[in-house]
């Protein structure tokens, strides 16, 4: 009798971004940047994380997204929506999320999406946008979607082409 692997055949990505009301070295923004390794850190001994975008200095905070340099991008890789959203709504990272509106713009658009992908592998930024502006144009569908509509781990493909505006469509 053979032993029956355990290995998720997808884990599931996903993309915030936030659009800055203030430089990053301003001192409105020093709780903010003064939190990211912490919460970082958290997230990397979280059960269920598996990876996180992250740049040299540890986070993602100079990694361009959408071409707006006052975007910033959070990205990672979860076991799952339940181990995912047990690390959003607790501890620091829900203390930091309850002053959210004190740091970035509030913007009317989608700014996160969620979508499988194959285990082990990483998504670049270029899949995430476009993950973003899907469900921007076509809602929630599997190919990206939202913690509140989620979809079952599955290969997915677009709705429909995505049109992308001259500014990428980040309004307020």
């Amino acid at each position: 009798m053979t032993e029956t692997s355990t290995v998720p055949a997808y884990e599931l990505a996903q993309v915030n971004i936030s659009r800055l009301q203030f430089p990053l070295d301003s001192p409105e923004l020093k709780d903010f940047v003064d939190a990211l390794d912490p919460v970082n850190a958290v997230a990397d001994a979280a059960e269920g994380f598996v990876w996180r975008l992250q740049s040299e200095t540890g986070n993602a905070t100079d990694v361009p997204v959408l071409g707006d340099d006052w975007l910033i991008v959070n990205m990672s890789v979860w076991r799952d929506t339940n181990t995912l959203t047990a690390f959003m709504y607790q501890g620091q990272h829900r203390e930091l999320m309850a002053r959210r509106r004190e740091w970035f713009e509030r913007i009317r658009e989608a700014m996160t999406a969620l979508w499988w992908v194959p285990a082990g592998h990483r998504p670049t930024v270029a899949e995430a946008e476009d993950r973003l502006l899907h469900l921007r144009a076509h809602g929630p569908t599997p190919y990206a979607f939202t913690l509140r509509t989620s979809f079952p781990a599955q290969g997915a493909g677009p709705v429909g082409p995505v049109d992308i505006p001259e500014g990428l469509g980040c309004s307020v």
